[in-house]
């Protein structure tokens, strides 16, 4: 390899390692607004999706290519200058939904910058993983209200549970009080980590085919049902008169128990999935070749 190779090899090694600085370095801040907002729960599930980014990131650094670019570059540099105007302060509700977009946005800015539009080829898996992790519960909250339904299914569960219940709208009557499903309690968010983690799962954990198609629904299914128990129990809490458990389990770190309860629910249900498929592949003939099958 002669000297010209060799200093060509160094630049782009030195060009990808800015890349790593600038993407982290974005990731931070992004992560420290959210954990300043007290918004603790999407800090906590920004740093499991990053998590799985970098780990996909590193598994292929030596394949990864880099190449300067001068209109992606532009683009890219604006795209991430507006995430680092929208972070300029703690947000509003409004700025908020955009700080929860801004990861998707400098995501595709940096790979832009890195390998021009053939870096949103190359990364299109780790892209993909980041748009699941905040902008579908902003265009979910934006176009659809769920509360109504998640109060109706509470309500059923309540009333087999035993409680007297009144349904009206989004407002659950019991005997000595009431409780109101706002926007925010009606499980777009709890609904929208456990589908992200969902893709995050079926990226770097494949499985059979006939398997992977429901995932998602699953995933949807866990994070809405288990707000659903959440909010039967902020309901039993107001009937009972436990105000402090009320606040501990509505906005304390009771609040988090659910959240994590959903994604160990899916997770043991994929990682049944993930033994499912390793003993059909066990059963395949030993000359059949792994990546030639029929299986996936």
């Amino acid at each position: 390899m002669n000297i010209e190779k060799l200093n060509k090899l160094s630049l782009t090694r030195s060009y990808g390692f800015w890349m790593w600085v600038i993407l982290s370095t974005l990731v931070i801040i992004n992560l420290t607004i959210f954990w300043k907002m007290g918004n603790v729960a999407h800090a906590g599930m920004s740093a499991l999706f990053w998590l799985a980014i970098y780990s996909m990131l590193w598994d292929k650094r030596q394949e990864l290519i880099f190449k300067k670019q001068l209109i992606p570059s532009i683009l890219g540099i604006l795209l991430i200058g507006w995430t680092l105007f929208v972070s300029k302060s703690i947000p509003t509700e409004k700025e908020n939904n955009l700080l929860s977009i801004a990861p998707f946005i400098f995501s595709v800015g940096v790979s832009l910058i890195a390998a021009g539009f053939y870096g949103l080829k190359q990364f299109k898996a780790e892209l993909l993983i980041i748009f699941f992790l905040g902008i579908p519960r902003v265009i979910l909250q934006s176009f659809l209200n769920i509360s109504p339904l998640t109060a109706k299914v509470s309500s059923f569960f309540l009333h087999y549970l035993g409680f007297n219940v009144i349904l009206d709208g989004v407002f659950i009557h019991l005997e000595k009080g009431s409780v109101k499903v706002y926007e925010g309690c009606s499980g777009i968010e709890s609904i929208t980590y456990v589908l992200g983690l969902s893709v995050i799962c079926l990226i770097m954990f494949p499985i059979s085919k006939k398997y992977r198609y429901f995932v998602p629904f699953v995933a949807i299914l866990t994070g809405f049902f288990v707000n659903a128990v959440r909010v039967v129990l902020m309901s039993i809490l107001v009937a009972i008169g436990e105000k402090k458990a009320f606040v501990y389990w509505h906005e304390g770190e009771g609040s988090l128990v659910f959240g994590m309860i959903a994604v160990m629910t899916f997770g043991l249900f994929y990682w049944y999935l993930m033994n499912q498929t390793e003993k059909k592949l066990e059963c395949l003939p030993r000359e059949q070749n792994f990546f030639n099958s029929d299986f996936f």
